[in-house]
């Protein structure tokens, strides 16, 4: 590794508070499935009634704290918020607006709460990125109406953009049948937040490198990407393709309880797929905290004993440092 940290005098931690992320929309238009995707809590989407009022989550990301908040979209909780737009709105450094684009029929009401939206964020001072999700693009759709569907998107967005005046606008396509869909969206809009990503990408690229891997991918326990080497395009299709599987299969095991110090030597599986090892790992940086995995795709299934805890010392001190 030819990362180094220089030793300086840790200067005490400040409290910091949670980074505000915001889920808005119209009722019925996929928020909290999203969330619940993500958490791969697939079971309760089955069930889900409608959001009641806000519902707020607090997790870690990057060794920082997110408040998620999942605003419902019925139209008495939409005046509620638009009233009190201090109570709800104020903070938020990032949102996403999700929009259903199979049902037309609501479009131009999306378009015209997310102007509201808008214009709350300008009367409390605030400008955090939206990040609107073109939601339930589903690959079926992609497949039998792609041209349609394309049109649509241009559609959207010119309407968009000729009705909501803001500088910081993004789009994304989603859908809950292409989970990888999801996991790159969010992941890109956190990291966004994040000067250490950049490190964390340098670390695992030059992990990837000493370790002769194809692609690397490095999750924490939301499925979310916090950093990523790809020696080509292919491999970055395979990879992003295939974390929902692995995520999912780790959930379907109960592993043994691991010391920090031995967790290195054990809580990996490896898999051939389409013709390739893919070897997945289980990295617990700190006890009772939340474990991160290594998904990685190499020709062979070695693993160094020394390289892995070399490389997770090295993430765990650009994490929590």
């Amino acid at each position: 590794m030819t990362i180094q940290f220089l030793n300086e005098k840790k200067k005490p931690k400040q409290s910091v508070s949670p980074s505000k992320l915001l889920f808005t929309g119209l009722d019925n238009a996929g928020k909290t499935t999203i969330i619940h995707g993500i958490q791969r809590e697939f079971s309760k989407i089955a069930f889900l009634k409608p959001t009641r009022g806000a519902q707020r989550r607090i997790f870690e990301f990057m060794g920082r704290e997110i408040a998620e908040w999942d605003l419902g979209g019925q139209i008495s909780y939409r005046i509620s918020y638009l009233k009190n737009p201090g109570k709800y709105f104020d903070d938020t450094e990032i949102t996403v607006y999700v929009i259903d684009v199979q049902n037309r029929v609501r479009l131009p009401e999306a378009i015209s709460y997310l102007k509201d939206v808008v214009n709350r964020f300008k009367s409390l001072e605030i400008a955090p990125p939206i990040y609107v999700f073109l939601h339930k693009y589903d690959p079926a759709l992609r497949r039998n109406a792609l041209n349609e569907m394309k049109n649509l998107e241009v559609e959207i967005k010119d309407k968009i953009k000729s009705t909501v005046d803001y500088k910081e606008i993004f789009y994304y396509t989603t859908s809950i049948y292409d989970l990888p869909s999801i996991i790159k969206a969010m992941s890109e809009i956190l990291l966004s937040l994040y000067p250490k990503s950049e490190l964390i990408d340098k670390t695992i690229l030059e992990f990837g490198k000493k370790t002769y891997s194809d692609g690397i991918v490095l999750l924490d326990d939301n499925s979310l990407i916090v950093g990523s080497y790809y020696k080509d395009e292919e491999t970055k299709n395979l990879l992003t393709a295939s974390t929902p599987y692995f995520l999912t299969l780790n959930d379907s095991f109960v592993f043994t309880e691991v010391q920090p110090e031995r967790q290195h030597e054990e809580n990996h599986m490896v898999v051939q797929r389409y013709g390739r090892n893919f070897i997945f790992k289980q990295l617990t940086f700190k006890e009772g905290m939340n474990p991160y995995y290594v998904l990685m795709l190499k020709k062979d299934t070695h693993i160094n004993k020394e390289e892995i805890e070399t490389f997770a010392n090295l993430l765990k001190e650009i994490l929590y440092s």
